[in-house]
């Protein structure tokens, strides 16, 4: 599971008959000090959240499990839409709870 911010969508008038009414966006992983820097993902949506909002996506096998269709072509799901992140500043090196909700993408 990762957590990230949806930047963008994907619009694509012609893509495999599985993915019909499927809402693909754009997030970007978070950035975790110390770590690479992830590229972004696409991932199907199926909560209807938006650009700007912090997201917990799945992948693989358990993507296509989590949205119950174990056949489609899909790699990562939107799978949650963030509140609010706890962590550690001390172990991460970044201070995460002061992070506003402006910040995390929700407006409270």
């Amino acid at each position: 599971m990762q957590i990230g911010t949806v930047i963008g969508n994907v619009w694509a008038s012609r893509k495999n008959d599985a993915l019909a009414g499927c809402k693909l966006m754009i997030v970007e992983p978070y950035h975790y000090p110390n770590h690479a820097k992830p590229s972004p993902i696409v991932a199907a949506d199926p909560l209807g959240a938006g650009v700007g909002e912090v997201v917990l996506v799945v992948s693989g096998s358990t993507a296509r499990v989590s949205v119950g269709i174990g056949e489609q072509p899909i790699d990562h799901v939107i799978v949650g839409i963030v509140d609010k992140v706890d962590l550690n500043e001390a172990a991460m090196g970044h201070d995460w709870t002061r992070m506003s909700h402006e910040e995390l993408g929700r407006d409270g």
